[in-house]
């Protein structure tokens, strides 16, 4: 039983990235495709599909081809300790070279986004 999903999900990608995968699958769930989304929307990874294997849906996550450095990913929030944030407390993450992904009322999105529009919410993890 994985007590958290979201590390474990995050976990996945990293060992991906650092093995030099291509691709990877993780268990699917609505919060994990909106992470998702908003990597690939800021092409930290190549993409993502929504696959159902048996009766259980998975997530196929294809990484792109890394040169120099593996991804690097911090969870920030945590089940024994949740980090909420004011719109106005988002910080940009490497001087704008990373993102930020916060889990708002108004769905999974950057840090950037967020601020735009002006929400805030969970800070979930940090990618650069």
């Amino acid at each position: 039983m994985i007590t958290d999903p979201i590390a474990d999900y995050l976990t996945r990608i990293r060992n991906a990235s650092l093995a030099k995968k291509t691709k990877t699958r993780i268990p699917y769930s609505k919060l994990k495709e909106g992470i998702s989304k908003v990597l690939q929307q800021r092409k930290f990874i190549e993409g993502y599909e929504v696959k159902k294997d048996g009766t259980f849906k998975e997530l196929e996550i294809t990484l792109k081809e890394w040169t120099r450095e593996p991804l690097a990913i911090k969870r920030v929030s945590t089940p024994g300790q949740r980090i909420y944030l004011k719109n106005t407390d988002i910080k940009a993450v490497k001087n704008g070279l990373g993102v930020l992904v916060i889990s708002t009322s108004k769905g999974v999105m950057a840090g950037e986004q967020a601020r735009k529009e002006k929400v805030g919410g969970e800070a979930i993890c940090e990618v650069y």
